[in-house]
């Protein structure tokens, strides 16, 4: 009970109040005061400006793909935010602190990916122009084999051209259409590599072809020898191994098919030129 006339707290069954004697009897119970408090702090209605950490944060989120400066803006975004907050609205731009965030640290999640490209993408490329070398030595060893095999079974020399050696799976062969390569192979393009086959010199007529190799429907002559190159397609047209050597055909079969000498006469750096 307080005191009605000094304010004194007595106990509420108390007779005389404890600081001044009044008697308490007959005064009512006085409710305890009510701490004062601060009310809310009115709202900033100056003029305002925008965060310069912010602007930043957006700006090094946009160069995220450069590793250090996703680091900035994610740092500067979050000061950025803290000074917004605490600035009573005196600051804006929470929504460029906010965006340089997230670029940020998808900046930071996209390095792990960046790194995975750069080990795999050369390996694949690598692996991708061994493929293609090893298809050319055996697109080599194929056309010198077809060239023998054409040589024996029309009486007609070497064949004049890849085409002649085409037709594969066609119908009967025959002396324009051996079938003694693939279609694709006979085109002089495959694999990355451009096959040249040139058939010379020609028989004692370059024209007409010999009365054996007529009989076995032969319309263009032959050649007693040939020469096959195998040379890259590459991206800047300039292949980095040694220049080519001519694989030639002749009486001696080893030369390019069968044992150790085929093996290192055909192949990278050999007939066959290769990108590095």
């Amino acid at each position: 009970m307080f005191c009605a006339l000094c304010g004194a707290d007595n106990p509420n069954d108390g007779h005389f109040c404890s600081k001044c004697g009044a008697l308490l009897q007959g005064q009512r119970p006085l409710a305890p005061p009510v701490p004062a408090f601060d009310g809310p702090a009115p709202r900033y209605i100056g003029p305002t400006e925008t965060s310069g950490k912010a602007i930043g944060s957006l700006i090094c989120g946009m160069l995220f793909f450069f590793f250090p400066v996703a680091i900035v803006a994610i740092v500067l975004g979050h000061l950025s935010l803290s000074e917004i907050r605490q600035a009573g609205g005196r600051l804006t731009g929470r929504g460029l602190a906010i965006a340089g965030l997230v670029l940020g640290y998808a900046g930071i999640s996209f390095i792990p990916i960046l790194i995975i490209a750069a080990i795999a993408i050369p390996n694949l490329l690598r692996a991708r122009m061994a493929a293609d070398e090893a298809s050319a030595v055996g697109s080599l060893r194929t056309v010198v084999t077809a060239a023998y095999s054409y040589q024996e079974s029309f009486s007609n020399g070497y064949p004049p051209s890849l085409k002649a050696l085409d037709g594969m799976g066609s119908g009967s062969s025959g002396c324009d259409h051996a079938q003694l390569i693939d279609p694709i192979l006979a085109t002089g393009e495959k694999s990355g590599y451009v096959f040249t086959y040139v058939a010379l010199p020609a028989l004692a007529d370059p024209q007409v072809p010999s009365p054996q190799a007529a009989a076995h429907g032969c319309t263009v002559r032959g050649g007693t020898s040939f020469t096959i190159n195998a040379d890259p397609v590459c991206s800047d047209s300039r292949p980095t191994a040694p220049p080519t050597r001519t694989a030639r055909g002749s009486s001696r079969r080893q030369d390019l098919v069968g044992g150790d000498a085929g093996v290192d006469q055909i192949g990278c750096g050999g007939v066959v030129r290769c990108c590095r």
